[in-house]
């Protein structure tokens, strides 16, 4: 009933909100970090960005306040990721695209075939897709044409923002593998609270293991923290990983778990999962954030 009554309110005040200014500038709205990096660095001057998710937060238990909706009522167009990362947003934005309200989901820019599944999340696949270069490659591409569709008259300037964007996407990769290269096979089992680096893992050879499962929605239980438990041991791993947008208390219980068993493994540093650092700062930034996160993990398990 509560869900109902929020779906309602929130198309309520989408149908009869006040008139968003009209600056001359394509007003987007995101919800991930991520995503608001990546449209603020496509759109540049062009668009003004209001992100609804800043720096910790955790989209996958993300509830809106009475301030996103009103964000939400002024957009022209609202970039979402998709596959059910915004768990109880995803009706909104479908509801709200039902009554003429543009909503882009930017998973939509890559080939399902390709997606890792998951028969534990809701979209029966891995959300988690920032994490690949090639399909944020293929996502900067879908998001530039929809702002094109958007706005026209400025295609050009939009092309030219995703070209010099491309080249950076290009130039990380090439200093992510560098980084990685110090790292033996071997040693490349990298254990978090969540598992939210599927796509990082698949990408650059490394085994991933999350203690939470893909979604932060269903608590890691005593089970969960013994079978990591065995692993990190028979693995003789050295380091375990906490995230920024999850409590480090379950990586912390694991920690302790693997020391009653006479095995000493350290807390290897945080990690950038589901948010970017805070704003301003160089983990801020996609960019900025992958970096932080290869040389934490690689450093950590050398």
């Amino acid at each position: 009933m509560k869900k109902i009554l929020f779906l309602l309110t929130v198309l309520s005040i989408v149908s009869c909100g006040e008139k968003k200014e009209d600056n001359g500038k394509l007003q987007v709205v995101t919800t991930t970090t991520m995503i608001t990096d990546l449209v603020e660095n496509i759109g540049g001057d062009l668009v003004d960005v209001n992100g609804l998710m800043g720096s910790g937060i955790d989209p996958h238990l993300y509830k809106a306040s009475q301030g996103d909706v009103r964000k939400l009522d002024g957009a022209d167009v609202i970039f979402y990721n998709g596959l059910h990362l915004e768990g109880k947003l995803v009706e909104v934005f479908e509801k709200m695209n039902e009554q003429g309200k543009t909503t882009i989901a930017i998973s939509d820019g890559v080939s399902e075939k390709s997606l890792i599944g998951s028969e534990y999340f809701a979209s029966n696949y891995d959300p988690h897709i920032w994490f690949d270069l090639t399909y944020w490659n293929e996502i900067t591409y879908y998001v530039t044409e929809k702002l094109i569709e958007l706005d026209p008259e400025n295609k050009l300037a939009y092309e030219a923002n995703r070209d010099a964007y491309r080249l950076k996407l290009i130039d990380l990769r090439a200093a992510l593998n560098v980084k990685i290269q110090e790292l033996p096979k071997e040693r490349r089992i990298l254990v978090t609270a969540h598992d939210a680096f599927n796509y990082f893992g698949r990408t650059f050879d490394f085994e991933v293991v999350g203690l939470q499962g893909i979604s932060t929605a269903t608590e890691a239980g005593v089970k969960d923290v013994q079978r990591i438990t065995d692993f990190i041991i028979e693995n003789k791993i050295n380091a375990v990983f906490i995230e920024s947008s999850v409590p480090r208390r379950t990586v912390e219980a694991l920690q302790a778990a693997v020391k009653a068993q006479n095995h000493d493994v350290k807390i290897g540093g945080e990690l950038f999962s589901d948010a970017l650092g805070s704003a301003g700062t160089v983990e801020g930034t996609y960019i900025g954030m992958y970096k932080h996160n290869v040389s934490t993990i690689v450093n950590a398990l050398k």
